[in-house]
């Protein structure tokens, strides 16, 4: 799933980093606190829809946050959880709330427990007593004797055979999230684990190395590690050449007794909404429809799969590799009013848009991105964004995006959206 671009004051911004995530996303999961079920599962769906929404969005300071749902997370990479009182980040957020059950130390001393020997320090970790919506992590300075390093772990609890459970293990896309090593595998429980050796930082402007194990168990039991080759994820040199813990290493700690026991403790949230099945109507296809709406004239190199509502292509017209993404949602009234200014244009049927080019979000070298977002009048919202680069986080590799913000504007007003 491709990263976060901005954060949701609507929702705890674990989309912000590891997944996210967080990852990191990578997958995102959300902790909703309707008082009646209904009303639950409508903020719900809104609060999927907003997630993915930014993806795309490309207004900075836009209060969404987007998860495609074509990668990660949450992958303990790219997006996490509020402000932590860590420099390290937690992991993602819990699928449902989370009543007192696990605490701060029980979660910190497990870690410290699990690590291989070695000098341990700065603890820092959260609780489920800390508040609903909350999940537990514990994050440490570990020194195996070559150099202190990060090591931090959350868990939670997903939808067994759901959709955050599939995202949390797949490996993202390279579009989005370079990497040197992406391996997923099942255990002999049946559980699923996907290791993935990347970096902290997608354009590399420094050597901090951030290493990932995201495990998801038959029963839904979700545990998240991340490592980096410093003591801190960001702000600190590099004190080592790799994360102190290799794949095995990883995978030994992540798919420890200990933290399953500690999600069983978890209590599950009655009042958390069964999936709405119309959240899949409205872009369950969006990128053979993109891929319709394209110019001729240019040749598709790369695309994403037919995931949902969310879809890319890479396109080259001769002149350089360009970028196009898309994010289709239903249901987005009530972030209008964050999304278009008086100065944007109104059709004649109501509809909102609004054009914003400016500079890439992911460091490429000289990368702009061009956005065309648009709201209908009943909140059916299709927005648009291409770049002059064939990802985010490389540099450009020609002078502007391989579509005009008119052709960009022509494709997200289409009326075959709808169907």
């Amino acid at each position: 799933m491709p990263y976060d671009q901005h954060s949701d004051p609507h929702s705890d911004p674990f989309e912000d980093r590891l997944s996210a995530a967080l990852h990191q996303a990578g997958g995102a999961f959300e902790a909703d606190r309707g008082a009646l079920a209904a009303a639950g599962a409508l903020r719900g769906r809104r609060l999927r829809l907003r997630r993915r929404a930014a993806v795309v969005g490309g207004v900075t300071g836009v209060a969404l946050a987007g998860a495609c749902g074509a990668l990660l997370v949450p992958w303990g990479q790219g997006s996490p959880a509020a402000p932590q009182p860590s420099s390290v980040a937690a992991g993602p957020r819990p699928a449902g709330t989370h009543a007192p059950g696990v605490g701060k130390e029980q979660m910190i001393r497990t870690l410290e427990r699990l690590l291989p020997p070695g000098k341990s320090g700065e603890e820092t970790g959260r609780g489920s007593e800390e508040g609903p919506a909350v999940f537990p992590f514990a994050s440490v300075v570990y020194d195996d004797g070559h150099g202190a390093a990060a090591v931090s772990v959350s868990v939670n609890r997903v939808e067994p055979g759901g959709t955050d459970a599939r995202q949390a293990v797949e490996c993202p896309d390279k579009v989005y999230v370079p990497y040197d090593s992406c391996v997923t595998k099942r255990l002999t429980d049946g559980s699923v684990i996907r290791v993935m050796r990347g970096y902290e930082y997608p354009d590399r402007r420094a050597q901090t190395k951030l290493w990932t194990a995201e495990l998801v168990t038959p029963a839904g039991q979700h545990v998240a590690v991340s490592e980096w080759n410093a003591p801190s994820e960001k702000g600190s040199a590099v004190s080592r050449d790799e994360p102190p813990l290799d794949p095995a290493a990883l995978t030994r700690l992540a798919s420890a007794e200990e933290w399953r026991t500690l999600v069983d403790a978890l209590p599950r949230d009655p009042r958390r909404p069964e999936p709405d099945p119309t959240d899949a109507g409205a872009g369950l296809h969006a990128r053979s429809r993109l891929l319709s709406l394209l110019p001729r004239r240019l040749k598709v190199v790369g695309r994403s799969g037919d995931d949902g509502d969310f879809a890319y292509v890479v396109v080259d017209d001769g002149k350089g590799r360009s970028l196009v993404q898309v994010n289709v949602q239903p249901h987005q009234d009530e972030v209008r009013d964050d999304l278009f200014g008086p100065d944007d244009e109104t059709l004649a049927d109501g509809t909102r848009v609004a054009v914003h080019q400016g500079p890439g979000e992911k460091g490429g070298d000289g990368v702009v991105m061009w956005t065309v977002d648009t709201m209908r009048k009943d909140g059916f919202r299709v927005v648009i964004s291409a770049f002059n680069s064939g990802t985010q986080h490389d540099s450009a590799t020609r002078a502007t995006p391989a579509l005009t913000v008119a052709q960009l504007r022509g494709i997200a007003l289409d009326p075959r959206w709808r169907s």
